[in-house]
């Protein structure tokens, strides 16, 4: 299975100046754990996420003042839309982190996280798994 089939096509994307509690909000609404953050005028494309969020809260630092681009993460490593979902786990397994943003050429066109791959490997093994049970 690929990244493409697992990836999340409904990407929330936020600019640098969304204040933390803003992109928080968004996040919580659209029941996701991580916000593209397009700079134009700066790093290009990055990822919010609510580990970035918890972890400015835990400093006592203040969701109202602190922005999206202050706590996004810009070295960001990105999947292709034709990454093997253990491509996709391989990676975030490397790098420490739960979501990668899938570009096609400069576009971020979805995020595939830890959920969407054990969403999709799931069902193939229980499948696998009945399959052997009959052979």
């Amino acid at each position: 299975m690929l990244v493409r089939d697992a990836m999340s096509t409904m990407v929330l994307t936020i600019g640098p100046t969304h204040t933390l509690r803003q992109a928080a909000r968004l996040m919580s609404a659209r029941r996701v754990g991580a916000a593209v953050v397009l700079d134009p005028d700066g790093s290009g494309i990055g990822i919010l996420t609510e580990r970035d969020i918890l972890n400015s809260v835990g400093l006592n630092q203040n969701p109202d003042h602190e922005t999206a681009g202050t706590h996004t993460t810009t070295d960001v490593v990105f999947a292709a839309p034709a990454w093997t979902l253990d491509d996709a786990a391989e990676a975030m397994s490397h790098g420490g982190f739960r979501h990668l943003i899938v570009l096609d050429g400069q576009e971020a066109i979805g995020i595939v996280s830890v959920r969407d791959i054990i969403r999709c490997w799931a069902p193939a093994k229980r499948h696998a798994a009945a399959t052997a049970l009959t052979v």
